[in-house]
């Protein structure tokens, strides 16, 4: 029995002996690269030289040659650990080797220009402090802290932007972070747009604010009247057509109708949001279907709620709410009257009721004197507005007046029950005064005042991470 040891590396004379052992060594062994194994004879029958060869080269099929390799070496463990690297400094380079004494003394003092010492709250911010510590040592309240942070990256964005000149921008050197805290929700370009806008017409923070507004608000209000001749790159035309939106909730003629369109008029930029201006207020800009959305002309106001309008309302309505599932009897059993009673304005009904809800003190709204109702509709249907004139398919609140029940205006809009079949059972509709009367009408549930379309979210409104900036 033969056994093959594991080999060890030749040296020159054992080289030159296994030469003389084997005279005719195997074609596929390399004396120079690999040694030949050694070989051990276990058995007392042992073989002679000549078998041993014999039986070595007498193999059927020979192995694959051998390819010459770099001796193993063993893996180096890897170091997968990680050193902490800490964000880079926010502060400029003029502040980054004072310590938080020296930061404390530049922020009570107001050494240097705001946005050159607000990234020393974030820095102070980084290093553990909490604003309520730092307003302690600086008199700089929660609120500024976090405007002169804040308002801080937004010039910051602006001193990138190709839109904005070196000119422009250093107009909010002095007193600018109220201005620019404003813009901060805009995009890179919007900004750029509106500062340029705040420069050119030295707007207080209360402008800036209600600029940055109507230029967020514009994209919702597509396919409003109107809509299509204000140019949304213009924040004048945005602010125009929010003056322009809010005449359009006023009667006609009223005096805040017109100052509503003369604020418009003054704020448009292009001509041809100018022309539209003026054509409303000339009592030209579009006939009296187009301005109310029904057949007939009705005015009836339609808004669209906005997110965040109640809780900046100065006055707000309570009314008891219906679904139209409910029908008449659902409206004629609600609250008729609700009212605020004391100093802090306790809201008080004549009777219990499951929903309530809250408008801003819209003028329609504010006319009510008792009996308002508000019904709850699944979609538009239930109106005689044209298809094409707003989406059937969301919600709206009719807000109806139950003290006008009398069909006395063929213009009016009024909530009766309908059957579509001409039977006793019927729905919720809305339907104009002509129509009632044709039908010999002459009482309804309510007179309507108002038809409300709820906030409308749309993915080109939320924010980016760099809107922030």
């Amino acid at each position: 029995m033969i056994s093959l040891a594991t080999p060890k590396p030749l040296s020159v004379s054992d080289h030159h002996h296994h030469q003389n052992n084997f005279s005719s060594p195997s074609s596929f062994l390399s004396p120079c690269l690999h040694p030949l194994p050694r070989i051990i004879q276990t058995s007392s029958n042992s073989t002679s030289k000549s078998s041993v060869r014999k039986h070595i080269s007498a193999s059927s099929s020979p192995p694959p040659p051998i390819i010459p390799s770099s001796p193993l070496t063993s893996p180096q463990p890897q170091n997968l650990y990680q050193p902490f690297r800490p964000p880079p400094s926010p502060l400029p380079p003029k502040y980054q080797n004072l310590d938080a004494a020296g930061r404390f003394e530049i922020l009570s003092n107001r050494l240097g220009l705001w946005f050159e010492y607000a990234p020393l709250i974030s820095a102070l911010f980084q290093e553990g402090f909490t604003p309520s510590s730092i307003e302690e040592l600086t008199g700089i309240s929660g609120v500024e802290q976090n405007r002169l942070v804040v308002a801080a990256k937004v010039r910051g964005s602006l001193s990138e932007s190709s839109h904005l000149g070196p000119e422009a921008l250093s107009y909010f050197d002095n007193g600018g972070a109220e201005l620019l805290y404003e813009i901060r929700l805009l995009s890179a370009t919007q900004r750029a747009a509106a500062a340029r806008h705040l420069v050119q017409n030295r707007l207080d923070a209360k402008g800036a604010r209600d600029v940055a507004r109507a230029i967020k608000d514009f994209t919702l209000r597509r396919g409003d009247p109107g809509w299509e001749s204000f140019d949304n790159n213009l924040p004048g035309d945005c602010l125009s057509f929010m003056y322009f939106r809010q005449s359009r909730e006023y009667n006609n003629p009223s005096e805040k109708r017109t100052a509503a369109l003369e604020s418009a008029l003054e704020a448009a930029e292009s001509d041809k949001a100018k022309k539209r201006v003026l054509q409303e207020l000339q009592g030209k800009g579009e006939d009296r279907k187009e301005r109310e959305g029904a057949d007939d002309g009705v005015r009836v106001p339609v808004v669209r709620m906005k997110t965040g309008e109640v809780a900046a309302a100065s006055k707000v309505v309570v009314l008891p709410v219906c679904m139209a599932e409910e029908k008449e009897d659902g409206v004629l059993i609600a609250p008729f009257e609700c009212r605020s009673e004391g100093e802090f304005g306790v809201m008080v009904s004549d009777k219990g009721w499951d929903r309530w809800v809250v408008l801003p003190g819209w003028e329609p709204v504010m006319g009510i004197e008792s009996g308002g109702v508000v019904v709850s509709f699944p979609d538009a249907h239930a109106l005689p507005w044209k298809s094409n004139r707003w989406y059937v398919e969301e919600p709206i609140l009719v807000v109806a007046d139950r003290g006008r029940k009398d069909v006395t205006s063929d213009d009016g809009f009024y909530l009766v029950m309908k059957s579509s079949d001409g039977g006793s059972s019927g729905s919720l509709k809305v339907e104009r005064g002509l129509a009632l009367k044709d039908m010999g009408i002459r009482e309804s549930i309510g007179m309507v005042v108002l038809v409300v379309r709820p906030p409308k979210e749309e993915v080109e409104d939320q924010l980016n991470d760099d809107d922030w900036e």
